[in-house]
């Protein structure tokens, strides 16, 4: 199941991706976002479990799909994604 957040269009706000359940013993080593036309990705940052991304803009009335791809640091990758819901606040 993917997350969906509500953002106004002027927002700069940061979202996660906690992929602690799932790494197990295992950690992030790399992270990479992939951000849709309208989106504006302002920062991105990882610890061991947790990616982040800081975002702006977005018409309202659109939603976009925000991917998050990781590399562990034993070798293995996964996606998960977030949907953001952008409307006037």
């Amino acid at each position: 199941m993917t997350d969906s957040f509500v953002k106004d269009p002027a927002d700069r706000l940061d979202y996660q991706i906690d992929w602690s359940a799932w790494l197990d013993a295992d950690a992030i080593a790399a992270s990479a976002w992939t951000v849709p036309a309208g989106l504006t990705e302002y920062a991105a940052s990882n610890t061991t479990t947790l990616a982040t991304v800081w975002l702006t803009g977005g018409a309202a009335g659109s939603e976009y799909l925000v991917t998050n791809q990781i590399t562990t640091a034993g070798g293995r990758i996964a996606q998960r994604s977030i949907r953001l819901v952008v409307r006037e606040r």
